[in-house]
Order: C-alpha cells, then sequence, then structure tokens
C-alpha cells in the first residue's frame, strides 16, 4: 500500500512539470519517511523511487530531471548539489547469472559534493567531501575529497580549489 500511494505521489507532486512549488516536496518526503534537512531544493520532474531509503541533508539541491533510483540507501550530507539529469543508481544486476539477479550497494554523497548535469553514480560508490563528477561522466568507484572526476570510467582530471 505504502509504495502504491509513494507512486501516485511521486507522479503528482515529483515528476509532474506542472507543480513547481518546491517548498512542499521536503515535506511530503518526510512523511513517506525520508530524512530532510533545512533549505532543500528539489525541481520539477525530478523521480525518487524510495523516499524510505533517502536522508538529505541541510541546503541541497535536486535538478530537473535528476534520478534517485534509491533501491538501497542514498544518504546526502550538507550543500550536496544532484544536477539536472543526473542519476544516482544504487542497484545493479549480476549479468553473470542467467536470472540476472539484483544487487544493492548503498551510495554516499559527502558534504559539498556536485554530481554534474547527466553524470550516473553507480551503487556502492562514496563521494568524499567536496568532489565532483563532471558532466556526463559515471562514477563506479570511490572519488576522493577536493577532486574533480570526469569521463567513463571516471578519472581524476584535477583538484578542487574552492574559494
Amino acid at each position: 500500500m505504502k509504495l502504491t500511494l509513494w507512486y501516485f505521489t511521486n507522479v503528482l507532486f515529483f515528476l509532474n512539470p506542472a507543480f513547481p512549488f518546491r517548498s512542499v516536496k521536503p515535506f511530503i518526503l518526510r512523511l513517506f519517511g525520508a530524512k530532510v534537512g533545512k533549505g532543500v531544493i528539489i525541481h520539477p520532474m525530478a523521480s525518487i523511487k524510495f523516499p524510505w531509503k533517502l536522508v538529505i541533508g541541510d541546503h541541497c539541491w535536486i535538478g530537473q530531471r535528476a534520478w534517485l533510483d534509491n533501491v538501497d540507501t542514498l544518504t546526502m550530507g550538507d550543500h550536496v548539489v544532484i544536477s539536472q539529469g543526473a542519476r544516482i543508481m544504487p542497484g545493479g544486476h549480476n549479468y553473470k547469472k542467467v536470472g540476472f539477479d539484483t544487487f544493492t550497494q548503498p551510495v554516499t554523497l559527502e558534504d559539498g559534493s556536485w554530481v554534474g548535469a547527466y553524470a550516473i553514480v553507480m551503487n556502492g560508490v562514496t563521494m568524499r567531501t567536496h568532489s565532483v563528477l563532471a558532466a556526463a561522466s559515471v562514477a563506479t568507484k570511490d572519488l576522493e575529497p577536493y577532486m574533480i572526476y570526469q569521463g567513463n570510467p571516471a578519472k581524476p582530471v584535477r583538484e578542487r580549489i574552492i574559494e
């Protein structure tokens, strides 16, 4: 019942481009068991699979068409950005099994980390504090703090210096 109710809530209030009211979305997520900090902004058409497996810190930003496929726990620290069209994928399928068995691993986005537009963070990845995953890049392994990663698979390209 909870899953069905969330499905319709997600469609009406999160995926619906005609529902632009960002301030009510954290409240709705809390009703479904998410832990959501203050100052969180969720843009229209962002999809969240299971709010009860979601932890969002303070002052986070989730862009349009972001897809949080959180079949396992997704933890976001403070001041985290998930840009438009980015994908967070805590689950996958075992290609070595005939039935493509599903497996999951939590994803953690530490304080100040930034997932660029159309980038993908795969299962089990931790983006350490203030790391950046550049646009359209794919993180398959943990990202070190204060580093900018780019490519598929993502590789460190330079240090992130915050002024």
